[in-house]
Parts: structure tokens; C-alpha cells; sequence
């Protein structure tokens, strides 16, 4: 079987040098009947191996849960990647960051809010261990040695960003090499010396993580990862985006240069991000340096590949460049057509308050609680209780994670937004049924806010008096199609909380493009398949629908509308609209 060893100026492919061109492709953000497609389109641009994490929340939901089928079979994926004549590194975190929600950190390990995060605490090392053990007996048996595609294992991730417990990071090679895990094993830091010094251990070899100045943060590499060969195992070609900021573009010509840099210095590379995806249904991730920024649906990162998989002018010169340093095919990725152009009304609605009961189940009513405080760990959540006070109120909460919608008996009073830092509301009577839509809009995924909870933070004050009596009502959005009745005609403005229903025919599958400019914050499904958040902030404009997400014939999209819609219609478009830029 091939050998993949680290040499003393190289990486060595069964002795010989061997140059690693990576690049980075979630198959959590991709449609696993579109990960194929993804893979050869980075082979044609001259790449040898592809990179993913695993995200250990997608697997592991709650406690107890390990799932691994459908688009969650990474083991299908890395068999596709050797199918097609390719390498892979994988990086199972357990902290992956990559802006996606909680960082990968399942939030049910945070229920006891004493438990350690990425340290040498017995609980979350325990937790650790299970989930790691599961991830490497399924790709122990595919490591290059075992006539897999696996070259590399990433430790841990950014380490030195978050802290130094060099036990931790012992513990888990510990623990991977007892599982059987052979190949090279590797850390990722951003090139300063501070970092570098922090997130690694003797036993691991040194990558780095940057987008610029490849030659000067190879050098500091350098010092620090005395021989063996160079990698920036994180080459930044892009960013991600958040609500109510611009869409990130980055320079291609610049970028483009400091690929060529990196190259010509004789390192090796993993490209993030080759393809970026999707953060389908609620999984984005959220930052908090003081104000809370969750980030949208898109995961285009303006990568070589864009969000629906069509070639960019970025992959294009890469292409170029790589070809100056490693032969690549002949044919390169094309384009898909333009998608087809059309609308249709939505004709069916419903309340959400009339339909909450087919979703969720009220909890007794007793203290306020957070959503993780029931397992809720990701969506929306209805709190209610009864107020019996007099003449007007001021409605206070500890804080609130992330936005909370207040209706008293049934009319809308206001919303509270977390990145307004908002915890107060003026109440027209503090009389009758209080009922709170609450959002939680991604979990932090760098920092020191990792982990923490969402919900309605307590305590709950009218007019500094503590309220009690709350019952929470997580919602489960399964088959929303029911929830309409069989009468159907054009909607009027929609004044949400209320889900909406339209229908389409279409010849073939087919990628599609949804219009939510118009449209007021919300979520979207396809047949039952979560496209995830809109929102009028932007800056996304589109909801990316992938084709194999839709059906030859009859397809049925609902839509969450959470504030309002005044023309109620989807409109496809024949590309993505990603929003305004900075220029």
C-alpha cells in the first residue's frame, strides 16, 4: 500500500517528493448527490486532494445521536474523492470554527455550563473522546495506507487563537493514535509567533493559516517548524458575509499573485475556499466581538467555485497559476446555463400561532428557562405566559438570544434584537397573554462566547417584578406541507408570524435561484429541504435551491414569513445574487 511520510524538506508519497493542492470542500454544505460534480470540477483545476472538516453537531445532535447517512455520509464522500484520482485531509476538530454554528461543538455538551471547552476538563474530554473514536473508525480503514485516499489528520484547529493546554492537545493525538490513525498528523495556526508557539506540540508538524504576505508568514513558519515541508494549510482566496453588512470580494489579481508566491516558495496548500457551499437550513455560525454579527446563508466566500458550482474568473487563474507549477488537465469546469426564469404566487397560508401546536408541544409552565434548557438547539422557540397587572408595563429580560418577537393577546408590540443589545420593551397593557417568538440566529463560533446558551435570559421583569409561570414550545419543522388547506388563491400582504405555500411544475431537476429581495426575514423549503434564512438586511438577495433538491413535475416551496411580505410571490432569477459589495 502507498506510504505518505513527512521528509526532511518534503512531504513524501511513497519516497518521493510530493507537492499537496488542496482545497477546502464542506461535505455538510453541498448536496451529496452534487459532491461529485464539486470534486472532479477541483480536479480540472489542477488540485490533488481535497480537504474537509467534520462537524461533530451535524453527527451528534443531542447526546446519544451519531449519524452518518444521507448527506452526512463523509465516508461516501472520501470514497468519491479517491474514485476520482484524488487525496483527502481530513480535520475532525473536534473545534472547527468555519463559520458554522457553535464552531461544530455540539450545544448539548454546554447544558452544565461548568463543563470545559477545548481544555483538559474530564466531561467534555470524555464527550471528546466518544466523538472521535466514531470518526476514526470510519476513516481509519480509508488512510493511504489502507489503500485510501487520507493523507493528512488536522489536531485540533487555530488552537493558539483560543489558548495553550499542550495536555489537551496531547490527549487527543493520545487518542488518535490508539484509534488507529497512522498517516501524518497535523496543527493550523495563524503564522504569529504567539500562536504558533501555543496551538502545538512537537509531535504534530506546523501549518499555517493565512491569505497574504505568503513569503513573510512562511518565514515565521518557518522558525517555528524548523524542517519538513511548508504548508498554509488555510489559504484565504475570500471571507464570508453577515446580515446587514456587504457581500466580501477579494482581488483576484492580488490574490492570484500571493498563490503564486506561496507556490514558488515551494510550499504546499489548501485552498479556503475551493467551493464554499451552503449553510443550509439554520447551521450558520455567529461572531461577537462586542456586537453580535450571525452570519447568512450563503457560504460562497467568493471561491474559485461559486456557491451553486459554476467556475469564477478566480478559478480560472488559479488554474493558470498551478499550472506553472504541476501539470492539470485538459478540460476545465464550465458553466452551467443560466436557470430558468419565472413566478408564481404564494396561494396558501397559515398562522404560525394557529399551526404551533402541530409543530411543538407546550412545556408545563413553570420558571423561564433557555431553549438548550428543553434540548431545543437550533431555530425558533414560542415562550408564553399570562400577565395580570395594570395600566401599561416595561418588559425587561436578562438578554436576549438572538431575537425575540413580543405579541400581547395576539397583536404585535415590538422586537427585541441582540445585535441592538436590546432587553426592554414598552408594553401597552401588562394585562393578558404574553407570547415571545424567539430566533436563535446562529451560535457563536469564535471566541470566548463559545457554547453559550439561547433563549429568553432571565430574569423576566414587569416593571421590575419577576414573571413566572412560562411554557416554551420548541418548533420542529417536519412536513409543513400539511399545514395548508386544500383551497387555494393569491395572498394579499402577509403580516407575519405566518408559513406560506406556493407551487410549481418544472420539466427536469434543475439549480434554482430564489428571489427574496422583496421578501421581509424568514426561512425557506423545498419539498421538505431547508434552504435556510433570508432576510432583508442583505446582503444576500437569493436562496441557492440545488437540483437535486427539486422534482421532475409537481415541487411545493414553503416559506416561515416572521415580519412582512407585501407582494406575496416567488420569483426565480437565472443566477445568484449575492449582494452589494464594498466597491
Amino acid at each position: 500500500m502507498p506510504q505518505f511520510t513527512i521528509g526532511s524538506d518534503d512531504f513524501l508519497l511513497d519516497g518521493e517528493p510530493f507537492r499537496v493542492l488542496s482545497g477546502a470542500l464542506h461535505y455538510f454544505r453541498v448536496h451529496p448527490d452534487q459532491w461529485r460534480d464539486r470534486i472532479v470540477k477541483a480536479r480540472q483545476m489542477g488540485l490533488n486532494t481535497i480537504e474537509t472538516y467534520i462537524a461533530w453537531n451535524e453527527h451528534s445532535p443531542h447526546e446519544g445521536d451519531w449519524f452518518t447517512d444521507g448527506g452526512l455520509d463523509f465516508a461516501r464522500f472520501l470514497r468519491i474523492v479517491h474514485e476520482e484520482g484524488m487525496f483527502a485531509i481530513v480535520r475532525p476538530g473536534p473545534y472547527i470554527c468555519a463559520e458554522w454554528d457553535n464552531g461544530g461543538l455540539p450545544a448539548w455538551l454546554f447544558r452544565d455550563e461548568s463543563v470545559g471547552i477545548r481544555r483538559s476538563e474530564p466531561r467534555y474530554l470524555a464527550a471528546v473522546t466518544t466523538y472521535l473514536q466514531q470518526v476514526y473508525d470510519v476513516i481509519a480503514p480509508l488512510q493511504v495506507t489502507e489503500g485510501g485516499p487520507i493523507i493528512l489528520v488536522q489536531i485540533e484547529n487555530e488552537y493558539g487563537a483560543y489558548s495553550d493546554d499542550k495536555d489537551y492537545l496531547r490527549t487527543l493525538i493520545d487518542v488518535t493514535k490508539k484509534a488507529g490513525i497512522t498517516v501524518p498528523l497535523t496543527s493550523i495556526d495563524q503564522p504569529t509567533d504567539e500562536m504558533l508557539g501555543n496551538g502545538s506540540v512537537p509531535e504534530l508538524h506546523k501549518t499555517a493559516s493565512f491569505g497574504s504576505r505568503a513569503t513573510e508568514r512562511l518565514a515565521t513558519l518557518r522558525r517555528h517548524q524548523g524542517t519538513g515541508p511548508l504548508m498554509c494549510a488555510e489559504f484565504w482566496d475570500g471571507w464570508f458575509d453577515f446580515w446587514g453588512s456587504h457581500h466580501h470580494v477579494t482581488s483576484t489579481e492580488q490574490t492570484v499573485a500571493d498563490l503564486d508566491d506561496l507556490l514558488a516558495a515551494g510550499a504546499s496548500v489548501n485552498i479556503y475556499m475551493f467551493h464554499g457551499g451552503t449553510n443550509f437550513g439554520f447551521t450558520n455560525g455567529a461572531n461577537d466581538k462586542g456586537t453580535y454579527q450571525p452570519t447568512i446563508t450563503s457560504y460562497d466566500y467568493d471561491a474559485p467555485l461559486d456557491e451553486a458550482g459554476n467556475p469564477t474568473e478566480l478559478y480560472f487563474a488559479f488554474r493558470d497559476v498551478i499550472a506553472k507549477y504541476a501539470k492539470v488537465p485538459d478540460a476545465a469546469a464550465e458553466a452551467s446555463p443560466p436557470a430558468p426564469e419565472f413566478e408564481v404566487p404564494f396561494d396558501a397560508e397559515r398562522s404560525l400561532f394557529e399551526a404551533a401546536e402541530w409543530l411543538g408541544t407546550w412545556t408545563a409552565p413553570g420558571a423561564l428557562r433557555t431553549l438548550d434548557d428543553i434540548g431545543h438547539y437550533r431555530g425558533f422557540a414560542l415562550y408564553r405566559t399570562t400577565l395580570s397587572g395594570t395600566g401599561a408595563g416595561v418588559l425587561s429580560f436578562a438578554e436576549v438570544r438572538d431575537r425575540a418577537a413580543v405579541f400581547l393577546d395576539g397583536a404585535p408590540v415590538g422586537t427585541l434584537l441582540r445585535d441592538h443589545h436590546e432587553s426592554s420593551i414598552a408594553l401597552p397593557a401588562a394585562r393578558g397573554e404574553l407570547v415571545v417568538l424567539v430566533e436563535d440566529q446562529g451560535r457563536v463560533n469564535y471566541g470566548p462566547r463559545l457554547g453559550e446558551h439561547k433563549g429568553l435570559l432571565g430574569p423576566a421583569l414587569l416593571d421590575g417584578a419577576e414573571i413566572d409561570g412560562w411554557q416554551l414550545l420548541p418548533l420542529e419543522f417536519g412536513s409543513l406541507e400539511t399545514l395548508f388547506d386544500a383551497e387555494r388563491m393569491p395572498r394579499p400582504p402577509v403580516a407575519g408570524p405566518a408559513f406560506l405555500s406556493a407551487r410549481f411544475d418544472v420539466d427536469e431537476p434543475v439549480d434554482l435561484f430564489l428571489d427574496t429581495a422583496g421578501w421581509g426575514k424568514g426561512a425557506a423549503w423545498i419539498n421538505g429541504f431547508a434552504l435556510g434564512r433570508y432576510w432583508r438586511r442583505g446582503p444576500q438577495r437569493t436562496l441557492y435551491i440545488p437540483a437535486p433538491a427539486v422534482r421532475a413535475g409537481a415541487n411545493e416551496l414553503v416559506v416561515l414569513e416572521v415580519e412582512a411580505m407585501t407582494q406575496p410571490t416567488a420569483r426565480f432569477l437565472s443566477r445568484l445574487d449575492l449582494g452589494h459589495t464594498d466597491y
